[in-house]
């Protein structure tokens, strides 16, 4: 037998399969991982095909095929389906299909770092009387007592017998050299954080929306097939329908893959997840360590997990029997990988569901405008909720004027109405959330005299001034791009003068301001910057969700997704601020967040307010937050981006170029652009459906020392244009040591 062999070796020279004798002795599959050699030396590679002896392609000679040197797993690491997956992936990215085999694995299990974990465990020899043989050993008490733990006969880990007697270890030989019991090694899968927490929990009594929209994807999911659109005001009860769809699913013998936008809020939607189905439920994300991670792996592609809950790359979990995908919050960017090769997760979804006869499930309250208009035009099942569980009403939604704040003598972050409901709010003893997407003390430094700007010498980005609250020290700027770090100046360093001043406010700002105002109010802040250790986002929500804190302070990682039924006040600290970013898609992210932050308020019997503070309270789309009328919304915008000719109605594309020396980015950029005019010149067809061409430094200049240009298209989505688009993914492949150059198709940020 000939194996196929993918190499793991990321270069289009080897891009291909390698063919390698299969030794009489070694059971092999399709999927596998195999140490083969490559030239003088071994390689990890996968078993793409196998072939008997009569089939090999002309002019491959058998007695020049070099063996398979080893296998590296039990079972096949690459199931089938998701074999075939990376296959799309790749043709669809324009690059070599070992990259994107990567994507299906958990990256400790191709380095080789990590080793199952083997522990020691006790049980009571086969027709052994526990209780004869205790009274046996008068003189040695540790081990009458270990053979009394031991009685049930079942496996005893002995690091558990450790915690109920001393030092065991000696005590358990002497009984395993007796023959009164026996010692083996076992694997033990590595928990992630908080799984031994688990409390079983029964189904409530569903809804009649929860019914309804359960009845109309059900038969579905019976079926295998599907594609819905799950559109549900905040606190309507969309996850207790996942669950349910989950419960249907393992019924059918089935798996399910639930995914989260944020790692943030990975920790509710496990604790609802595992205290159903319990040790069935596995977790996938980057703040796993990598042991963590390798046995979730392992528990999923043995069968003992088949529900997943993760982020973004939990999508390429092994489940052998797909049968439900639900991405909750479809709307956010974090769905969008920008790393090479960049992949979007929910169109990784739909192909796997197509693929393996699963059923689809995209959800939100506030849906993509682009997922929208696809339900509207028939691709997805467009299913309702429209109301909140119980029929609690939806919080009241006060819009602040903060240009009359000023007016008014007020410089707080604050307003004074604000101020009032926070401590309205605190007297009931109940629970408030701040909003404010932007972290740090102060958002950048300038200099009143000449106007410059302290920026980020790495990147085209001003530094942000980070100091915690209620700490004399002057803090650190920093770049929220690369990290780095420097103190601030207290002179300017382009005209000496000493008139620096610290403008705008961050998460941090907030806190510091919420203790001067309530100094006896405990408040938790989640932020990237509180939230990088190992579960930092478990704790900090655990705090608040056990009463601990009163007030939560937090960027866009608090604004969706979180149910706290203590939460009867949100406050949105500057609505507006997305409002001004170069990107079409700014409306729609402002409506998003606004709408979805307050949702977080008044989810359970006592009524929720939200404060709204801004100074453009006239713009249509805060306005239309504050009403939480998506419809109204999604009216408005569609119409705005039809006039501009902007998605759905058409696609925007570029070549995005990075190189250290600016000049060499420059040239790319201008060659990519002449072969694109030239291409587009010298076919009609595509003449007619791009509406713009254009080469330009990309929005941010400069980031981590890496020049940028780009090379930008807005073209209909039309069969007219896949010609066209093939070469942008093709010329790609031009990159070198010098120059980077990435495809993007409707990117996720235009920065």
């Amino acid at each position: 037998m000939i194996a196929q062999v993918i190499v793991d070796v990321v270069h289009t020279n080897v891009d291909k399969p390698f063919s390698y004798l299969v030794p009489q002795e070694m059971n092999v599959a399709v999927g596998m991982r195999v140490s083969v050699p490559l030239g003088r030396r071994q390689v990890d590679g996968y078993i793409v095909q196998l072939l008997l002896d009569d089939q090999l392609p002309v002019g491959l000679p058998l007695e020049k095929m070099r063996p398979l040197t080893k296998v590296l797993d039990e079972y096949s690491a690459i199931l089938p389906a998701m074999l075939e997956l990376a296959k799309e992936i790749a043709e669809d990215a324009h690059c070599p299909l070992a990259e994107t085999l990567r994507l299906m694995l958990p990256p400790a299990m191709r380095s080789g770092r990590i080793q199952r974990q083997m522990d020691k465990y006790a049980e009571l020899a086969d027709g052994v009387n526990a209780e004869e043989e205790a009274q046996k050993q008068k003189r040695a008490p540790k081990r009458a007592m270990l053979l009394r733990l031991l009685a049930d006969g079942k496996p005893h880990a002995v690091s558990d017998l450790s915690q109920i007697v001393a030092n065991p270890r000696d005590a358990l030989k002497v009984l395993d050299e007796a023959g009164l019991i026996k010692l083996s090694k076992q694997e033990v899968f590595r928990a992630p954080d908080g799984a031994e927490n688990e409390v079983r929990s029964t189904a409530p009594k569903l809804t009649y929306g929860q019914k309804e929209a359960l009845g109309a994807m059900i038969p579905s999911l019976k079926e295998g097939k599907g594609a819905f659109l799950l559109h549900g005001v905040t606190g309507s009860g969309k996850t207790e329908v996942y669950l349910d769809m989950v419960r249907e699913t393992l019924a059918m013998g089935r798996g399910s893959i639930i995914l989260v936008p944020e790692i943030a809020l990975t920790p509710q939607m496990i604790r609802w997840f595992r205290n159903r189905f319990g040790p069935e439920t596995a977790v996938l994300h980057s703040r796993l360590t990598d042991g963590q991670r390798y046995d979730e792996w392992r528990r999923i592609r043995l069968g003992y997990a088949r529900v997943v809950v993760g982020a973004r790359s939990a999508i390429f979990a092994p489940i052998e029997k797909l049968g439900l995908i639900v991405i909750d919050e479809e709307h956010e960017q974090t769905y969008l990988s920008d790393k090479h090769p960049r992949y979007d997760a929910r169109h990784i979804a739909m192909s796997r569901t197509m693929r393996e006869g699963g059923t689809l499930v995209l959800s939100s309250a506030t849906p993509s405008i682009l997922s929208f208009a696809m339900a509207r035009r028939g691709d997805y099942t467009l299913v309702e909720m429209p109301d909140r569980v119980n029929e609690r009403p939806l919080p009241e939604v006060t819009i602040v004027d903060m240009r009359h704040e000023l007016e008014a003598g007020n410089r707080s972050i604050f307003s004074i109405l604000l101020i009032q409901k926070l401590k309205e709010c605190m007297d009931r003893g109940e629970q408030a959330m701040l909003f404010l997407n932007r972290r740090g003390f102060n958002t950048f430094i300038s200099c009143r005299s000449c106007g410059y700007v302290v920026k980020c010498e790495q990147c085209d980005l001003s530094l942000t001034l980070h100091r915690e609250p209620g700490k004399n020290d002057p803090g650190k700027l920093r770049c929220h791009m690369c990290g780095a770090e420097k103190a601030p100046p207290t002179i300017c360093p382009e005209c000496g003068s000493k008139y620096i001043r610290f403008f705008g406010s961050g998460t941090q700002r907030v806190e510091e301001e919420m203790h001067k105002l309530f100094p006896s109010v405990k408040t938790v802040r989640m932020d990237i910057d509180t939230t990088r250790g190992r579960d930092a986002h478990a704790k900090l929500l655990g705090e608040f969700g056990e009463g601990r804190a009163q007030v939560l302070i937090g960027t866009q990682m608090i604004a969706k997704g979180l149910d706290f039924p203590r939460v009867t006040l949100v406050g949105v600290i500057a609505a507006d601020m997305t409002l001004n970013l170069p990107d079409y898609r700014a409306q729609e992210r402002t409506f998003q967040l606004i709408t979805q932050v307050a949702g977080r308020a008044g989810r359970a019997d006592s009524s929720g307010e939200v404060i709204v503070q801004t100074y453009k309270p006239d713009n249509p789309c805060i306005l239309a937050a504050a009403d939480q009328d998506y419809r109204a919304f999604f009216e408005m915008e569609f119409s705005r981006r039809r006039a501009g000719l902007y998605p759905p109605f058409t696609m925007l594309a570029r070549m995005l170029v990075e190189s250290e020396r600016e000049v060499d980015a420059k040239e790319m950029a201008e060659r990519l652009y002449e072969t694109i005019q030239t291409f587009i010149l010298s076919h009609p067809a595509q003449k007619k459906r791009v509406l713009l061409v254009r080469m330009d430094e990309a929005p941010v200049k400069r980031i981590r020392g890496q020049h940028r240009y780009h090379v930008l298209l807005k073209l209909f989505d039309h069969a007219d244009t896949a010609p066209l688009l093939r070469l942008m993914s093709e010329m790609s492949n031009l990159s070198n040591d010098h120059c980077k150059i990435y495809c993007e198709v409707n990117p996720a940020t235009m920065m």
